[in-house]
């Protein structure tokens, strides 16, 4: 089991093999298909965006309602392969680690191996767990998405494991 501060460094995405167990602590972000949609688009026409994406964590959710007195609803991780056309060219910009559920497309795993990245695999059905490690939840961008807005979460021992590494090792068949 590693137990990792995020971001996450050059040397911990390398220590990692497909396979291993991860305790994630620190902040990522979160975004779906729109907020991947909207970044891309920006990428493309040269205009910034609205976070420094350079090292940075994406989780795939789309959160619950929070309860009363709770910071954020269920989070489970959402398909992974939905933001499979956006994602080589984030990475390309320096995001160094996803987090979702299921394969990902050989343009994703090469894209990873080119940029020294991680995708990591959230536990399909943990939704409640995923809520327990989540100490704060923030609105960054794009909130005219409501729940699919770009959020910044703060999290204290994610579990996930190491679905692709940096070197293209993976635990789906390719």
């Amino acid at each position: 089991m590693h137990e990792l501060n995020l971001p996450l460094t050059a040397e911990d995405i390398a220590g990692l093999s497909a396979y291993d167990q991860v305790l994630l602590t620190g902040t990522l972000y979160v975004g779906r298909d729109q907020v991947h949609s909207l970044l891309y688009e920006r990428l493309l026409h040269n205009e910034s965006l609205p976070v420094d994406l350079v090292g940075q964590a994406m989780y795939y959710m789309g959160p619950s309602p929070a309860p009363e007195g709770k910071v954020i609803g269920a989070c489970g991780p959402t398909t992974s392969a939905r933001m499979d056309r956006f994602s080589p060219l984030l990475l390309d910009h320096g995001l160094k680690v996803m987090i979702g559920k299921g394969p990902r497309s050989q343009d994703v795993v090469d894209a990873i191996k080119r940029n020294k990245a991680v995708y990591l695999q959230a536990f399909g059905g943990c939704g409640a767990l995923y809520a327990s490690t989540v100490k704060s939840s923030r609105i960054i961008a794009f909130e005219h998405l409501g729940p699919e807005a770009l959020l910044l979460l703060e999290v204290v021992k994610f579990p996930a494991i190491v679905a692709i590494d940096s070197r293209q090792g993976s635990v789906f068949a390719y």
